[in-house]
């Protein structure tokens, strides 16, 4: 019988198997996951899960029935330390030796760590697992008073880590090198609002401050940063980016390329049988064409499903406009297309706390950006997917439909 093996339990490597079950592979399927845990959903465990709003059985992708039914085997606390591509085997770190047929890697990403001195100190974590947040649960503790949190970095997950904490009623400071948050992954308007919203909150957003030591006796107690000024820090946590695992890949003779595991439009690597899936991977996006790395659960779901039907030797799964969402505080922030290159921006404003900016690259849109206007998102979605035309000079009234013929859809 033949085997398929998936290394890597995030969303990339659970969507992987059951998309080769369902496409019609009717061999083995392995996943190996280095955690202790089913796949689970990891968005929520930087917010609903951290202030304890979601239960730790509603973050599973599937449960463990799923798996029995589908025959999906997965062997938790598991990691693969060699693949040999001649002889289509892995070695796990308990040293047994397991052949394959086809094996997917879906490695996904290992948080950058911070490499100044101090960064060793008692409750300095970062986020990317369950295990960090439990770490940092039991560091906060419970009917504790209030703590002086520090965040290093002003990406997504610093942001929504920052908001979960002040839900909890802690204080919190982002401290953030470049001139401002979201510096590499949002355009500026959107930057400007969730700044705005952080610091309605209570939130503290320092910006141009480069983080030079950590202080403290056993746990951390203060943040220094350059210009000489230093923070009261209980708990730090560092968000500056992820470093793809690409370890095995190396190992296999697999082409990486950025940094990443390149990757052809089906999932495909340069070694044959090995395919690859999820934030490790870099490819050219289906539905823009770009070079580039998509670090978003939509993009591992679907590279995934591309990977199984190239393995099952089926039709590809339709192009899907590539799109990202994050919950800070109150607002769901919804973005559809990239971006990248705009030349113009419009402004769509229903209110302050609700609006829609539509970028724009030669009188064209490529992307848009919503805060809770859920109805400009999928009307974003339809125009990009679509191919259609619209009036960029009536896009800023609101009370026209962003799509001719239709009836504006309030939002």
């Amino acid at each position: 019988m033949k085997r398929c093996i998936i290394v890597g339990g995030g969303h990339a490597g659970a969507e992987a198997a059951f998309e080769l079950r369902k496409k019609g592979w009717q061999g083995e399927i392995i996943i190996v996951s280095a955690e202790s845990y089913l796949p689970y959903h990891r968005p929520p465990i930087s917010k609903t899960y951290l202030t304890g709003e979601t239960p730790l059985k509603r973050l599973y992708i599937k449960p463990a029935a799923a798996y029995e039914k589908a025959n999906i085997s997965i062997k938790l606390t598991a990691q693969v330390v060699d693949i040999n591509a001649l002889k289509h085997t892995i070695t796990l770190d308990s040293g047994e030796l397991l052949n394959y047929d086809k094996l997917i890697l879906c490695t996904g990403c290992s948080s950058r760590k911070l490499t100044v001195p101090g960064a060793e100190l008692g409750n300095v974590f970062s986020i990317r697992t369950l295990d960090d947040i439990e770490h940092i649960a039991r560091a906060l503790g419970s009917n504790q008073p209030p703590k002086h949190i520090v965040m290093i970095g002003g990406g997504y997950i610093g942001l929504e880590t920052a908001a979960s904490f002040k839900k909890l009623g802690h204080h919190v400071t982002i401290l953030e090198r470049g001139n401002r948050i979201l510096n590499r992954i949002a355009a500026e308007p959107i930057a400007a609002h969730i700044t705005k919203l952080h610091q309605s909150q209570g939130v503290s957003i320092f910006t141009d401050k480069s983080v030079i030591a950590l202080t403290g006796e056993k746990t951390v107690q203060a943040v220094h940063c350059s210009e000489g000024e230093s923070f009261k820090a209980d708990i730090v946590v560092i968000g500056i980016g992820a470093e793809p695992n690409t370890r095995l890949a190396n190992h296999a003779g697999v082409m990486t390329k950025q940094g990443r595991i390149e990757v052809d439009q089906q999932g495909k690597t340069s070694v044959p049988d090995i395919y690859a899936a999820g934030d490790c991977t870099v490819g050219i996006e289906p539905f823009s064409g770009q070079n580039t790395t998509l670090e978003s659960v939509p993009s591992a779901v679907q590279q995934a499903k591309m990977v199984a039907a190239a393995i099952c030797d089926v039709p590809q799964p339709q192009i899907q406009v590539p799109w990202f969402w994050s919950d800070i505080f109150d607002c769901k922030l919804q973005i559809a297309g990239l971006y990248q290159g705009y030349d113009t921006v419009i402004e769509r404003v229903y209110n302050c706390d609700s609006k829609s900016y539509w970028y724009v690259k030669s009188n064209k849109i490529i992307a848009v950006t919503c805060i809770n206007c859920p109805s400009d998102f999928q009307a974003g979605k339809k125009i990009l997917k679509e191919n259609i035309t619209i009036s960029l000079s009536e896009l800023k009234n609101v009370v026209n439909p962003i799509i001719p013929n239709t009836s504006p859809v309030p939002a």
